[in-house]
């Protein structure tokens, strides 16, 4: 009812107002699509809603404001986002919605005639989302505040506290990517790259260390190019840094490329037993010429010779990829070039995704398009192959002896969490296990997981 009135009295009233004066918290729903990155950019403007008071509910329920984080790296992805944008308004027809992310920063226009939508807002000035919801009008229509990402070239401050429910905390490092691949959309949705002040970080993992958290995973859109754009430090240093943080138990990074594992590097990090043995090391495809075409910088060579030094300074290191099939030229004879470098690598778990055309990248124009059949079939064979590897990496922990943080409870007195190389254990115990680490001993192979002894 409260809300049908204040959508028939004078719409300039304010709502902060209207609502202080009978009495009820604005609610704020939201929903993520994509990477971890915007996964941590929802949280931090959830947050920032919660500190303005704000009443968390879940994106199916009644919601003052639906704050949808939107994804552009497949058309699939912009086609879910408009989805989102409609059914919130369905939900309530007279709440603000608001569309934040990569698709809205390339897409403005296409994100402004979706029917439902009121704000549009791109991957800049999230720090002021509040107080953008907080005087949009109805009146406005739909308000389009996305601006050119290109001549961003400052790290924009967004910071976590408190997380619901989790043991492991995704940490916001770095933003935007200079590598241009001829399939990626992200540069021209995110901008140059721009680090976050280390001291800014560090303060962060002091906060989240004392809100209970144990494992720290360290993200951005191109972390390898941490600190080339501030003075005297790179992410070696950081993680050092980090890791001399006391409440500090575990540290995780996301994806990086081959070319970061350097003597160095590994000389380094060799000294940390706080990083985890678990490396997401970028590939997309085990071909040279495709690699060539995808305007990767890195040759097959070299990303054999990265994991090499991995091993010989972590012997049950997990190496996890990502792998694109299909892309533009690819012939058969590719990618059976691409199967048998996964075969040879051994990977402990592979994303196998097809190419997907995307529009303003290079790739998207290229001669040779793959048919979507050959595709389907080439992710099948190609899937069929990395499932087995990851029950044979599983396989062959059985019988030693492993870390494991525990993230939830799945049953009576079974806990389920992630060893420190990221496998998925299963352990029985009448003790109460979460957010705790213990050494354990995996006894059984379940295919895509492990059983330990009891605790």
């Amino acid at each position: 009812m409260q809300e049908e009135l204040i959508n028939t009295i004078n719409l300039n009233l304010n709502k902060e107002d209207f609502y202080n004066m009978y009495g009820r918290n604005k609610k704020i729903a939201t929903l993520t699509l994509g990477c971890k990155v915007n996964f941590y950019d929802t949280e931090a403007m959830l947050e920032l809603f919660i500190k303005n008071g704000y009443e968390k509910v879940d994106f199916e329920e009644f919601a003052d404001v639906y704050l949808i984080n939107t994804c552009t790296v497949t058309n699939l992805s912009d086609k879910k986002s408009r989805q989102f944008i409609r059914k919130a308004k369905n939900i309530n027809k007279n709440s603000i919605v608001v569309a934040t992310g990569c698709y809205s920063q390339v897409a403005p226009d296409e994100v402004s005639k979706i029917e439902g939508i009121n704000l549009v807002i791109g991957t800049k000035d999230r720090n002021k989302i509040v107080e953008e919801v907080q005087k949009y009008n109805f009146n406005f229509g739909v308000k389009n505040n996305v601006s050119d990402i290109k001549k961003e070239f400052i790290f924009e401050k967004l910071s976590i506290n408190n997380l619901d429910n989790r043991t492991r905390a995704y940490l916001k490092i770095q933003e935007g990517c200079n590598q241009y691949c001829s399939y990626c959309i992200i540069p021209y949705a995110r901008g140059p790259i721009r680090s976050r002040e280390m001291n800014d970080v560090l303060e962060e993992v002091e906060t989240l260390t004392k809100n209970g958290f144990k494992e720290i995973i360290l993200t951005g859109i191109h972390v390898a190019s941490y600190g080339k754009d501030l003075k005297n430090t790179n992410l070696l240093d950081l993680l050092k840094n980090v890791h001399e943080i006391e409440g500090v138990k575990r540290i995780r990074f996301s994806s990086i490329e081959p070319n970061v594992i350097t003597e160095e590097f590994i000389s380094e990090i060799s000294k940390m037993p706080k990083i985890c043995d678990h490396f997401h090391l970028s590939l997309q495809s085990g071909c040279d010429k495709t690699l060539k075409n995808m305007n990767r910088k890195y040759t097959t060579a070299r990303y054999k010779e990265a994991t090499e030094m991995l091993r010989n300074i972590m012997p049950n290191v997990s190496i996890t990829t990502d792998i694109i099939v299909g892309f533009p030229g690819e012939t058969e004879e590719d990618f059976l070039e691409t199967v048998n470098f996964v075969k040879e690598i051994e990977f402990a778990k592979v994303h196998v995704f097809p190419y997907s055309p995307k529009k303003g990248t290079k790739a998207a124009i290229m001669k040779d398009q793959i048919e979507n059949s050959i595709k389907s079939q080439r992710v099948k064979e190609l899937s069929k192959v990395t499932t087995s590897l990851e029950e044979k990496f599983i396989k062959n922990m059985i019988n030693k002896n492993t870390e494991v943080l525990y993230e939830k409870q799945i049953d009576k007195n079974l806990y389920e969490g992630h060893s420190s190389n990221y496998i998925k254990v299963i352990t029985e115990s009448e003790k109460d296990l979460e957010n705790k680490i213990f050494n354990v001993i995996l006894e059984e192979n379940r295919g895509l997981y492990a059983i330990s002894g009891k605790i």
